[in-house]
């Protein structure tokens, strides 16, 4: 008697549950939305926030992402006052990650947007914020959650490209700008050219 050969294991079900990331800290977000029927996430896009700006290790993004931002708190929150958005995930500082938003479906990260012939950036891609301010350098630790979050984002979905908000909104976005090592991304995930900016 021949016994049936087991199914190899399929090592993104311990990763992935529904969308969401095991090695991320789950922060639900209420913005989010269905994403178009028949859409494949095939971009990943990059950008850094911070809030205010250029102050770190606070939760006020997770509380902007969450729709619990206290205005009143700081000047610059007036000037964003009843913004709703939302990314799928958050690398802190200290290279700790925060998910908002089930990969499964639509955050609102980009905006006006379009790249590789497609508008719409928010219907197929994934958006990850880099805790830092456009055109300042990231740490070690962000790179190294970064590219472990990539590298297991590309064996779930068939990503084809690897943007800055700054390439999918050129003109009314600059982040994660030149600061943002590409070719240290590009380096630690093996990646070809052709997914990349």
């Amino acid at each position: 008697m021949t016994v049936p050969e087991k199914p190899a294991p399929d090592h993104r079900q311990h990763l992935w549950r529904d969308g969401w990331y095991r090695f991320a800290a789950p922060c639900p977000s209420p913005n989010f939305g269905l994403r178009p029927a028949g859409s494949n996430v095939d971009l990943i896009v990059l950008h850094c926030i911070s809030l205010p700006p250029g102050h770190y290790g606070g939760l006020e993004v997770q509380q902007l992402f969450t729709n619990q931002l206290d205005w009143q708190q700081h000047p610059y929150f007036q000037s964003i006052q009843g913004l709703q958005v939302s990314a799928h995930f958050f690398i802190q500082r200290d290279g700790c990650l925060v998910q908002f938003v089930s990969c499964e479906h639509r955050a609102w990260h980009a905006g006006a947007s379009s790249y590789r012939g497609r508008s719409n950036c928010n219907d197929d891609s994934i958006g990850i914020e880099l805790e830092g301010l456009d055109g300042e350098p990231f740490d070690a630790a962000q790179y190294a959650t970064l590219s472990a979050l990539c590298a297991s984002i590309l064996q779930c979905y068939p990503v084809a490209h690897i943007a800055g908000h700054e390439h999918i909104a050129p003109g009314r976005k600059r982040d994660p700008g030149p600061g943002f090592d590409w070719q240290r991304l590009q380096n630690d995930l093996a990646l070809s050219d052709s997914l990349l900016p």
